[in-house]
């Protein structure tokens, strides 16, 4: 029998990844001990199988589709990249799948870390089981942090289990292109990921159900794409279903539901997300295990004054830059708190408020050309009830896109609220779009009067100018 050791600390933190280490350094910021526990890598779905391998998969794609356009460059950009100098930057960036640095960086901050898989055994008390056995039991005086993220959620299809297929875990860590590829989904994933092995030398299908990809955001971004990948030389086929999908002497082979036969060396499913939550102890302070965990404002799981989920496990918004900014709210409320110190959580936009998670949720897609939003579509913001005017300007009358590259094509939509004169949402598509996305966040999240950014002057000749056209149009 293994010993127990038990240990008592102010916080104890389930996962370090970057909203786990975001909890922990606002807890020890405030003074609290804080126990962070992680069973994989610290640093989390983000730092190796997420945004930093797959944005390191990107880059080169989209410096060359930018060099592309340019005359005087174009010409000397026209011969394929370098599949292994791409992948090797890429292990680059994920550290090769060690973290010695991030595990520095926790010990820095003063943080514990206890490896192995957590999970809670009532109020204020989580196990960890180490890889040996061992057990240790952690008991928090003021809070538990469920930060245990989200994972690729796999659908129901007869043959699936012996094909081994990719999900975004292998999408962005694979060490060679697969000759041939199909992916599933029409979302941010299945859009990034196609973009990248494509430019990498496989022949990718993206096979999508519904009619269009990017779904979330506003029409024209994904039919940009759509085109943008077709041009690029995937074939992508809307309306389609997969029925079945089974692996015959190596070979994938999946087929639609229109009986279309289709093989490939790898098939990547991007058809959502589950959270990480299925063995964590939630029935034991009675939650439902494998559930989305809902919160209040300050992320304290309702119904408790002691248990927060933070992060993708809530379901709030499914973005790591969205999970860190709960962090930094669910840390110093926790903070607050544990002080005796009153809390603004009923004044929005707050300390201890995570309003943005309703009205200003940011989103860059790293396809080309990108396409980011904040806010809402004109779509939502019509259905939750507000009275709106969407207004669209072609981005390639910009002096800056025309600089920018030859035959730029992209568009900006902004959604004004006509009763508050203030922007609901804001969405840009085009190549180099994705550094526009702050200044609309500031104008979203600080309800800034149309009439005040008329005064807020862009930097001629840059695609920012793009908000001058937007407001141009506004006030016809």
């Amino acid at each position: 029998m293994t010993e127990t050791e038990t240990i008592a600390y102010d916080v104890v933190v389930l996962g370090a990844g970057p909203v786990g280490e975001n909890v922990a350094d606002r807890t020890r910021a405030a003074g609290l001990a804080t126990a962070v526990v992680e069973s994989e890598l610290v640093g989390g779905e983000c730092s190796y199988w997420a945004c930093m391998p797959s944005k390191a998969l990107l880059r080169p794609v989209i410096a060359r589709a930018d060099a592309r356009r340019l005359p005087g460059l174009s010409q000397a950009v026209r011969g394929p990249l370098d599949t292994g100098a791409v992948l090797a930057r890429r292990d680059e960036f994920t550290s090769h799948w060690h973290d010695d640095g991030q595990v520095g960086w926790l010990d820095g901050i003063g943080a514990d870390l206890h490896r192995g898989h957590g999970r809670l055994a009532g109020p204020r008390t989580v196990t960890v089981t180490g890889a040996d056995g061992t057990r240790k039991v952690l008991t928090a005086r003021h809070a538990v942090a469920v930060c245990t993220g989200s994972r690729a959620q796999l659908p129901d299809l007869p043959g699936l289990a012996g094909v081994e297929p990719w999900t975004s875990r292998e999408a962005t860590s694979a060490k060679e292109a697969p000759g041939r590829l199909i992916v599933v989904g029409g979302g941010v994933v299945a859009t990034e990921m196609a973009t990248a092995w494509q430019a990498l030398g496989s022949q990718v299908t993206v096979l999508v159900r519904g009619k269009g990809l990017l779904p979330r955001m506003e029409p024209f971004a994904g039919e940009l794409v759509a085109e943008a990948l077709a041009e690029a030389g995937a074939d992508l086929r809307l309306g389609t279903s997969v029925e079945s999908v089974t692996r015959e002497n190596g070979t994938v082979v999946a087929v639609t539901g229109a009986g279309d036969r289709l093989e490939a060396d790898e098939i990547l499913f991007a058809t959502g997300r589950a959270p990480r939550t299925d063995d964590i102890g939630l029935d034991t302070v009675g939650l439902e295990p494998g559930s989305w965990l809902p919160v209040d404002d300050t992320l304290r799981v309702t119904g408790t004054d002691w248990l927060y989920a933070v992060g993708d496990v809530n379901h709030r918004a499914l973005l790591t830059h969205q999970g860190k900014y709960q962090a930094r709210i669910a840390g110093d409320t926790i903070g607050a708190r544990a002080a005796g110190v009153p809390l603004l959580e009923t004044d929005p936009w707050s300390a201890h408020a995570a309003t943005a998670d309703h009205h200003a949720v940011p989103q860059v897609v790293f396809t080309d050309p990108e396409a980011g939003s904040v806010g809402l579509s004109l779509a939502e913001a019509e259905q939750a009830g507000y009275r709106v005017r969407a207004v669209d300007v072609d981005l390639s009358s910009v002096a800056g896109a025309g600089l920018y590259a030859e035959g730029y094509r992209g568009r900006a939509r902004m959604v004004v609220d006509l009763d508050e004169g203030f922007l609901r949402g804001v969405t840009f598509v085009g190549p180099g779009v994705g550094e526009l996305v702050h200044s609309a966040s500031i104008a979203v999240a600080g309800r800034v009067p149309v009439d005040r950014l008329w005064h807020a002057v862009p930097s001629y000749p840059t695609i920012s100018e793009v908000w001058l056209r937007l407001l141009e149009a506004y006030r016809g």
